[in-house]
């Protein structure tokens, strides 16, 4: 061999064969605008159906299309640098296969909220969502590709070479991609300021951007310490019997107000609840869509509008308030975490327990709460409050969250791939969710009722939020709020007034009251309310009960 022969070896070697197979070569930014169309045709079926059915100008629609792919373009091939591509290519492709699958089958927005949701699940739930049809999907979309840029041996210039070649191709695009969007401005704009939906449908920039705006954000709250709240809380007196009051709030899990006979629905879905002496507030609004934003928000003093993750980790919470008046407090959890509101109190963990009368896999049914409730009951020496956070009817398995006495509306969609079933079949299994919901919370107030000769009791349910059962081809939760629809926001509220509280507030005004606006906004206050609280962060017009409240006990006004 001659030495021009093995100096021209030395500097293109010929690729090296995996388990036998040559690897294929191919330019960098061949591959860029490959992974570029790929995106785009094939991870971005929810983004194009909504574009289809909002644009009216179909050349409009072209032009938005044609722009959008150009951008894609422009930046797969500014990040084809050689030992950054393969990594980059391949992270975008794993992001967009995983977000396609929620947002074509469950009409899914992957913004900061349903990242940090995800963060914080169980491996329960996610074993729930990650089926074998989920994993198919992946293999086919995600991995598989993945594995081709894995693969093949990409070809790269020099530094210099490759600056120059790639600005000949990102220039024009760029161009490309603003004369689309000058010759369309009109429509572009009407559609996405008419429709915020669809830009946080683009795959994968809007998921893998929230991704790092949500590692960012989780960084910064390392650093958050919560301050004092109600430092100056006190119990206002003793019951004029003497006995200790005794609050039980439950916090009810993805159970929405529209399929709660007790607000119209056409099924009898609270056979039980109708005949106890309950108030029900039909028209009640979530703080959030999702465990992770409406959980610390209706136990904050905030608001919906003041909340923020970072401003509900800054601030103490109802339960540190209690804490402060000297009430007894405990938390018990059987969902999929208290979402950092019983940092500072005692929290007692079922899914950890994993009884299995109760349990599978660490999931348990509600009944488990409700079967070590009168041993909490009959341990109360002063004034306490207990939060029972429900299971409920978490999705997408619904048909794990209630006994077989309550399957009574068939047939039912047995499997966590809701997808695979007729809707109805969807919509009967949530509703036998709801029964049994029901039949827990008549079950804690038979409990307390059972105690009025030694406790002042009430309980107070709100749900932390709603469902879609497949309106509008929307399934599950977690929409942003801006857009999401009445059946994520409007959940049930329903208050139980022991014997001796109720005879301190006027019927008819509360019947009133509970055909008013109500929402998370008045959890904090109104729990303070029934627990006699007087402090500087009550705020009485928040209680639902202050306006009706006779002047003979005037409790937490």
């Amino acid at each position: 061999m001659s030495l021009n022969n093995l100096s021209h070896s030395a500097r293109h070697p010929s690729p090296r064969p995996i388990f036998g197979f040559a690897r294929p070569e191919i330019g960098s930014m061949a591959l860029a605008t490959l992974t570029a169309l790929y995106l785009i045709a094939f991870t971005n079926r929810t983004f194009f159906t909504r574009s289809f059915e909002y644009f009216d100008n179909h050349l409009s629609l072209a032009a938005f299309a044609l722009g959008l792919t150009c951008l894609f373009a422009a930046f797969t091939i500014a990040i084809s640098v050689k030992y950054l591509m393969k990594p980059v290519l391949i992270v975008m492709i794993l992001a967009a296969a995983s977000a396609s699958w929620f947002m074509d089958g469950f009409g899914t927005i992957i913004d900061v909220d349903m990242i940090r949701n995800a963060a914080t699940t169980t491996t329960s739930e996610a074993g729930h969502l990650v089926t074998p049809a989920y994993i198919l999907h992946m293999t086919v979309f995600g991995f598989l590709p993945s594995l081709m840029i894995a693969f093949v041996r990409i070809k790269h210039r020099n530094f210099l070479a490759k600056l120059r070649w790639n600005l000949t191709a990102i220039v024009p695009l760029l161009l490309l991609a603003l004369a689309c969007g000058v010759s369309s401005a009109r429509s572009i704009a009407a559609v996405t300021r008419l429709h915020k939906d669809l830009i946080l449908t683009l795959n994968p920039f809007v998921p893998v951007g929230s991704a790092i705006g949500f590692a960012l954000a989780s960084e910064a709250d390392k650093n958050i310490v919560a301050a004092p709240l109600g430092t100056d809380a006190r119990v206002a007196g003793a019951t004029r019997s003497g006995k200790p009051r005794v609050l039980i709030i439950v916090t009810g899990e993805t159970a929405r107000a529209e399929n709660f006979s007790l607000n119209g629905y056409a099924r009898e879905t609270n056979p039980e609840l109708k005949k106890r002496d309950i108030t029900y507030f039909s028209d009640t609004s979530s703080c959030g869509t999702a465990t992770a934003v409406s959980v610390p928000c209706m136990f904050s003093n905030l608001k919906r509008s003041g909340y923020s993750h970072s401003a509900g980790l800054a601030n103490e919470n109802l339960l540190d308030v209690f804490g402060h008046a000297g009430i007894k407090t405990e938390w018990w959890e059987n969902n999929t975490g208290a979402k950092g509101v019983a940092d500072r109190t005692v929290m007692r963990s079922f899914s950890d327990a994993n009884d299995p009368r109760f349990c599978t896999a660490n999931e348990c049914l509600d009944d488990a709460m409700i079967d070590q409730l009168d041993t909490w009951l009959a341990g109360i020496k002063g004034d306490s409050v207990l939060v029972l956070h429900q299971l409920g009817s978490h999705g997408p398995a619904y048909y794990q969250r209630y006994t077989p006495e309550f399957a009574r509306f068939t047939p039912e969609c047995k499997t966590g791939e809701i997808g695979t079933c007729e809707r109805q079949a969807v919509v009967n299994t949530y509703d036998n969710t709801i029964l049994y919901t029901d039949h827990i919370l008549s079950s804690v107030i038979d409990k307390l009722k059972a105690r009025e000769n030694s406790i002042d009791p009430a309980m107070i349910y709100m749900s932390d939020h709603g469902e879609s059962l497949g309106e509008n081809g929307l399934y599950l939760h977690g929409a942003p709020y801006i857009i999401a629809p009445s059946q994520q926001t409007h959940v049930p509220f329903v208050l139980w007034q022991g014997e001796e509280m109720k005879a301190s507030v006027d019927a008819g005004c509360l019947t009133k009251r509970a055909g008013e606006e109500a929402s998370h906004d008045n959890l904090f206050h109104t729990a303070l309310g029934l627990m006699a609280v007087k402090t500087s962060v009550y705020t009485p017009k928040l209680d639902v009960l202050s306006a009706c409240r006779t002047p003979v006990t005037g409790s937490g006004s």
